[in-house]
């Protein structure tokens, strides 16, 4: 906390201020995951996990969109060897290895590494609007960060194979 960030808005809040806050804040593109909010994103939870008075921290976006996914744009006129050469990708994974508790508080949409994103927290808070989905079959293509495995894990074999071979969602 405490940093300037263009992506994300970053409070400590609570009765004692022990809560560290993160909030998406890309409104204009439903909070798509873009290199720069990833960026900011790993910044501010290594601040968070280093900080002693930190016990805890959620992560949200808005009531429209948690995060709707990947920033498609950015990514359409990368080639395979092009992500692969940069790195893409690289430290999307931090949220799973903080050693802080890291709560999801979704509403609107999760879609993709939205969902994603999500699912790497260790609690997952969803609101009477909150979407889940995994819709890369739609641009065909697959989750590319683990959504495979964790939604899996998440909602059971027979379902994540329906979200992610047809791209349907799920509520709530």
């Amino acid at each position: 906390a405490g940093a300037a960030f263009q992506y994300l808005l970053v409070q400590k809040t609570g009765a004692q201020k022990n809560v560290g806050l993160i909030q998406l804040n890309r409104p204009q593109a439903l909070n798509a995951l873009c290199e720069g909010l990833m960026a900011e994103l790993r910044q501010a939870l290594e601040s968070m996990e280093s900080d002693p008075e930190v016990g805890a921290i959620v992560l949200t976006g808005s009531q429209k969109a948690f995060a709707a996914g990947a920033d498609i744009k950015e990514m359409q006129n990368k080639t395979f060897q092009e992500c692969y050469n940069s790195g893409f990708l690289a430290g999307w994974d931090k949220v799973s290895v903080v050693r802080k508790p890291i709560i999801a508080a979704v509403n609107g949409y999760a879609l993709g590494g939205g969902c994603e994103l999500a699912m790497m927290c260790d609690i997952i808070y969803a609101g009477e609007k909150a979407q889940f989905g995994q819709p890369e079959i739609l641009l065909g293509t697959i989750p590319g960060a683990g959504g495979t495995q964790r939604l899996t894990r998440a909602v059971g074999k027979s379902l994540a194979m329906e979200m992610v071979l047809t791209g349907d969602r799920i509520s709530a």
